[in-house]
């Protein structure tokens, strides 16, 4: 029988993707998956990732999944390679697309809310409120996601008990987070989660009970095209020899087991799930970024590279403060006290505006951004030096990528720096060329976590 769904997908496999140099993979904003802490993306896909990626010596692209029930077809038409958060094996879905080695084991469990009272009534009180056995199912009605494992399982349980458990169909945008958020607030009645997502989640909800199983242990991996035999080849062979690494269990450990990080984020104003702030800051860095028009995201990630959002943070340079302001560039702004979050954030942007007012001669807005963060990391000498190298090898001198970010790099080596038309001489230029490259990935997180109508004043 021909299957049509795989027939009619993208012919896209690792020797594609290694041309392109870019690895897309589809995750979901979830409290374990990929997820904003203190400026920082985290997440247990988001770290095993970015390790696969270096392995494949590809750039990672991360696309948020918008609705969970469109992301075969998403992957089939070739918008993603990767399908990367946690799904059951499934013999239906292996219809459609192919899985990876499985990520971890884990069993799926009910999710429902102990009353109110729990902690002032009898164990025998407690036990008549609440569901021991899937067999007291029967009759009632659990609320998941359509095309989710969960759905697959309740509909095979209520083959096996030989009864109809009922199923109340809920948004495909939904997380399994947000769904055992619905079970806490009284929304629904119950819900399925795999059991390390459901632990997690209780860790901060004590009034939930989840220590009822719906199914056997069950292999949870990510998701390739059929068609892409290469690239799933390659990913298994990296996932085997992963899951026998201390590195792999110590990530897995972080998301799913350590309850102190975890409530200690989500009770965080600084976790992207509770209210999307980026840092205490947010709005002082809204402010002083008036005088240079940018994005305030891509300000708040620079910030970030500087210092972390920590005001009293000093370099080993002598650098100070929030933007990381050296001593004399201090003086000669009026800084008086650069630990203050508004004179170093005052102080700051208005140097970042000088040096960008001083490569006017850069027509493209990005391009002359990036110029000014490197200008603001190793100086706006170096940079102009860096575009005279990129004039004299034949590449283009208003252009960062590939051509005066290469030439920064050059000007490690004395055959390059001694030369008659370079007047700053040396210059350490994987720093500047690093910290551009790490802002601007940053920015595309806080792009991705901050809503544009969050980003207004």
């Amino acid at each position: 029988m021909t299957n049509s769904i795989v027939a009619n997908s993208v012919d896209r496999d690792l020797e594609d993707i290694k041309k392109d140099g870019v690895l897309r993979a589809l995750v979901v904003y979830s409290s374990t998956s990929y997820f904003l802490y203190k400026g920082q993306p985290m997440g247990f896909e988001y770290e095993i990732l970015q390790r696969l990626a270096k392995h494949l010596n590809l750039k990672l692209e991360i696309v948020i999944s918008d609705d969970l029930d469109a992301e075969f077809e998403v992957l089939n038409r070739g918008d993603v390679d990767i399908i990367a958060h946690g799904m059951t094996i499934t013999n239906q879905r292996k219809w459609e697309v192919d899985f990876t080695e499985y990520l971890y084991l884990t069993k799926q469990v009910l999710v429902q809310k102990k009353p109110d009272n729990f902690r002032t009534i009898s164990w025998s009180a407690l036990q008549k409120q609440l569901i021991d056995d899937p067999m007291d199912l029967i009759g009632d009605t659990v609320s998941i996601r359509k095309n989710s494992a969960y759905h697959e399982r309740i509909e095979s349980l209520s083959n096996e008990l030989g009864g109809t458990i009922y199923i109340d169909t809920l948004d495909s945008k939904l997380s399994t987070g947000e769904i055992i958020d619905m079970v806490v607030n009284g929304e629904i009645k119950y819900t399925i989660a795999d059991e390390n997502l459901a632990k997690i989640n209780a860790s901060t909800n004590p009034i939930l009970k989840i220590d009822v199983p719906i199914s056997f242990s069950q292999r949870i991996a990510w998701v390739t095209r059929k068609k892409s035999k290469n690239l799933t080849n390659v990913v298994n062979q990296w996932i085997l020899k992963q899951r026998k690494t201390t590195d792999y269990f110590v990530i897995y450990n972080k998301y799913f087991k350590n309850k102190r990080f975890y409530r200690r984020r989500v009770k965080s104003d600084y976790y992207s799930l509770t209210n999307n702030q980026i840092s205490q800051f947010d709005d002082l860095i809204k402010k002083f970024n008036k005088v240079l028009g940018w994005d305030w995201r891509l300000l708040a990630a620079q910030i970030y590279q500087e210092s972390r959002f920590d005001p009293k943070a000093k370099s080993w340079a002598g650098a100070k403060g929030l933007m990381q302001v050296m001593p004399a560039t201090a003086k000669e702004l009026g800084i008086e006290d650069v630990t203050d979050p508004i004179e170093s954030l005052r102080g700051g942007t208005t140097y970042l505006n000088q040096i960008f007012e001083r490569f006017s001669d850069v027509t493209d807005t990005i391009n002359r951004t990036k110029f000014t963060l490197a200008a603001f990391n190793c100086g706006y000498g170096h940079v102009r030096d860096a575009q005279l190298l990129a004039e004299a090898n034949n590449l283009n001198p208003m252009i960062w990528e590939n051509n005066v970010e290469k030439m920064l790099l050059a000007l490690r080596f004395p055959k390059n720096y001694n030369k008659d038309f370079i007047k700053y001489g040396y210059v350490r230029g994987y720093e500047p060329v690093t910290y551009v490259r790490q802002i601007y990935e940053r920015y595309q997180h806080y792009k991705k976590f901050i809503t544009e109508k969050e980003n207004e004043l």
